[in-house]
């Protein structure tokens, strides 16, 4: 039997992030000026971002230095486990081997600090004193609430409502670390008034919150808005997950026949995606699969097109699969994968055949989590449980087909702050939520009068 932990020295720690861009054998289209139709410019993104962020954003040089004040920080939890999962393997009677990334030992519980420390150094370096950002389930803002308060920031986040009332300790969390946390749509922004003004029940969405925080951040000098996924930088700043991940299995003596991560905007599953696929691009066999709730299938059947990432149409226009710009997901309880769009690198990545998608519906995936909870003892947010999933329905199928595979997935993060979800389903009230095609079909007409993709 291997190890059941395989662990790197603080000194294994990567000091770049990885650059997918520089291996892509097809860029993806750039964003485009929603007045103009232009592409976007560095300074259209400047009142946002910080410039740093900004040529990050463009960049196409393969490795780019991780600078050594977020290093010293993210060193407080990094490098981050990687497991063997012999038990779970043993439940399953499975003749593979499956493995798994645990991000859920960062403070905030997730994999998000890893760019909400790089975020929130880079404004501070320019002179911002305050950050704006939205968050769904509330990982990403806890990350950016605690990165804020490591590095002296003030931080507003815009939580989803429908999540501000599932998750209160997300909520409490991030005002512990000092953040100042408001129900999106709020009272406080146009947007938000305009959401309320047509939907006073507006369960909210991460494109409304997003609405919220780039109208907050634009309107204060003083302020830059941070993302927690979707964007290139932000993508890139995670790679440090699959940077250890290569490292970690070559200590195991395996590679991945199949690299498994949930999507919601794709910032965990291309941090531990990207640097397998560049094996991939050099000629490895790999099945790199990211899994997604059927309640929101932006990938499996959202079609590929320009559109705004906020429902408010702030933003640029980005190249992305999407469900339509004023989509709003069931409230299903894996919050953080309730987004109507998909980075643009990932979605360019399943056009070119170098990642495939697959859709759960949530009881299975609710299912799978509390097989991995009896059997490996970590109790998975709803996100990572789409993973879980795949990585079982995987194993599964190789069992069917009489071979072996090494399997890897992302455990993004922990559930501690999602009992509810749990209660909901061993109580058998968890509905599954199954978009209807009516609401594709919306989706179409909501992009309709804006650029098409080349």
């Amino acid at each position: 039997m291997t190890e059941t932990k395989l662990l790197l020295p603080e000194s294994a720690l990567p000091d770049r992030w990885y650059n997918i861009a520089a291996d892509m054998p097809n860029r993806p289209q750039p964003v485009l000026h929603p007045g103009t139709g232009q592409p976007v410019g560095p300074d259209d993104l400047a009142p946002l971002f910080p410039m740093e962020l900004i040529l990050q954003e463009v960049s196409d040089t393969s490795e780019i230095p991780i600078p050594e004040p977020v290093r010293e920080i993210l060193r407080l939890w990094r490098p981050t486990p990687l497991f063997r999962a012999h038990r779970l393997e043993q439940a399953l009677g499975t003749n593979s081997r499956i493995f798994y990334k645990y991000e859920g030992v960062s403070p905030a519980g997730s994999h998000k600090p890893n760019t909400g420390v790089a975020q929130a150094y880079y404004s501070k370096q320019e002179g911002r004193e305050r950050l704006a950002t939205e968050t769904g389930a509330g990982q990403w803002g806890s990350a950016l609430a605690l990165a804020c308060r490591l590095l002296g920031l003030e931080c507003k986040v815009y939580m989803v409502k429908v999540s501000f009332h599932q998750k209160p300790y997300r909520r409490s969390m991030m005002e512990t670390w000092g953040a100042s946390v408001v129900a999106s749509p709020s009272e406080e922004t146009q947007a938000g008034r305009a959401i309320i003004e047509a939907d006073p029940d507006s369960p909210g969405s991460l494109g409304i919150a997003i609405s919220e925080a780039v109208e907050d951040a634009a309107g204060r000098e003083d302020t830059a808005y941070a993302l927690g996924s979707v964007l290139n930088h932000v993508l890139l700043h995670q790679t440090v997950i699959g940077q250890e991940a290569l490292a970690q299995m070559e200590l195991a003596g395996a590679f991945p026949d199949v690299v498994i991560g949930c999507v919601g905007g794709g910032s965990n599953f291309a941090g531990l995606a990207f640097p397998f696929i560049r094996e991939k691009i050099g000629g490895k066999e790999i099945d790199v699969v990211a899994c997604e709730p059927a309640a929101c299938p932006t990938l499996t059947r959202g079609p590929f097109a320009y559109d705004f990432g906020d429902t408010g149409q702030l933003t640029p226009l980005v190249p992305m699969h999407t469900l339509g710009h004023d989509f709003v997901p069931a409230g299903i309880h894996a919050g953080g994968l309730r987004y109507h769009g998909v980075a643009p690198l990932i979605s360019q990545l399943v056009l070119d055949g170098l990642v495939r998608a697959e859709a759960y519906a949530q009881n299975d995936v609710f299912a799978s989590a509390v097989t991995f909870a009896g059997s490996e003892g970590i109790i998975p947010a709803p996100e990572s449980a789409h993973a879980i999933h795949g990585a079982i329905m995987s194993a599964l199928a190789a069992d069917d087909e009489g071979v072996e595979r090494t399997i890897l997935f992302n455990l993004s993060g922990h559930g501690h702050f999602d009992m509810a979800a749990y209660d909901d389903y061993l109580a058998g009230r968890l509905e599954d939520f199954a978009l209807p095609e009516d609401e594709i079909r919306r989706a179409l007409v909501a992009i309709e009068p804006l650029p098409k993709p080349v």
